[in-house]
């Protein structure tokens, strides 16, 4: 039977979350440290790190935010993004990521990506393991497909497990995941906690044209957020947000649009600094009207239904 997902004093999982990706690199630790009270202050209970995460450092300083107010937070961390999900690897990088984070217990482990190499009864025996010996309380995975999910949900229910949290990727430039995981998840019951609502910042309105050098950030400097959001109609599509209302930050209106997809993901912010955060927090309590949201759905096509039956689609 699942569990709803708390923190260890039962307190219900906040509607939105925040991820330290940039804890240690992006953001010092001073601003690190600054942004988890910024969320603490604005309801925020669940944190997401990962063992890949700017080389630990994300889980270390998570870790020391999170020290004198343990038992009233979620904690998320993932395993094998590299390495496979195997025994060995998960074991050993979840007990390097217990250690940076100076915890016994983390609240949500998740499978970072899907392997197809390995048995999935490796996998989930190593879950159930872990499970079993009080080192985690939920299990969920990330950036798999719909039939990926399903294999791993009933994999899990053979050793009475389940799967209780997903994080796929969505905003309003990549909306693959209406397709078949949303449905799927709601159907399952499944948590979603999306990442990416500002689609690595291309949605905040500061890029004016797809190669603007004068601006820093991911999508300047990363090549794989170049790739991912390198489309035209993806800036033409940012550009015509930022034109929408001009008392609202555009970022504001990305997170709260991704909040308020009927399936009622709970996204995940994140930032630099806490200036750079706010417009997202702003996010929580903005009351985005069903006509702008579906002023801002149409911003962006409407991805086909999964039997891609166009005359069918509602």
């Amino acid at each position: 039977m699942r569990q709803p997902i708390t923190s260890p004093n039962g307190t219900p999982i906040s509607r939105f979350a925040f991820g330290t990706m940039q804890f240690g690199k992006g953001a010092s630790a001073t601003d690190s440290h600054a942004m988890f009270d910024a969320c603490r202050d604005a309801g925020i209970n669940h944190f997401d790190t990962a063992y890949v995460y700017t080389e630990g450092a994300s889980e270390t300083l998570l870790g020391q935010c999170a020290a004198n107010c343990r038992d009233n937070i979620i904690i998320a961390t993932k395993a094998a993004y590299t390495g496979g999900s195997g025994r060995a690897n998960i074991l050993q990088a979840f007990d390097i990521s217990r250690q940076r984070l100076n915890m016994d217990m983390v609240d949500i482990l998740y499978l970072h990506r899907f392997d197809p190499d390995t048995p999935l009864q490796e996998t989930y025996d190593t879950l159930a393991e872990l499970k079993s010996q009080g080192k985690i309380r939920h299990i969920g995975v990330s950036n798999h497909a719909a039939w990926q999910v399903m294999k791993s949900v009933a994999v899990a229910a053979e050793r009475d497990l389940t799967i209780d949290i997903l994080q796929p990727m969505y905003n309003l430039v990549k909306r693959q995941a209406e397709v078949e995981l949303f449905p799927m998840a709601q159907d399952q019951g499944i948590q979603l906690v999306p990442y990416s609502p500002l689609g690595g910042g291309l949605l905040t309105g500061k890029y004016a044209h797809q190669h603007d050098t004068s601006v820093t950030g991911r999508l300047a400097t990363d090549a794989r957020y170049n790739a991912r959001y390198g489309q035209t109609w993806m800036w033409d599509a940012a550009r015509k947000l930022a034109d929408v209302t001009h008392d609202t930050n555009p970022a504001t209106l990305a997170v709260a649009w991704a909040a308020a997809h009927p399936a009622k993901p709970s996204p995940i912010l994140s930032a630099r600094t806490v200036a750079q955060l706010q417009p997202s927090l702003d996010a929580i309590t903005y009351d985005l009207t069903p006509e702008l949201y579906d002023k801002i759905t149409a911003l962006s096509p409407t991805p086909a239904p999964a039997t891609d039956r166009l005359e069918e689609a509602s």
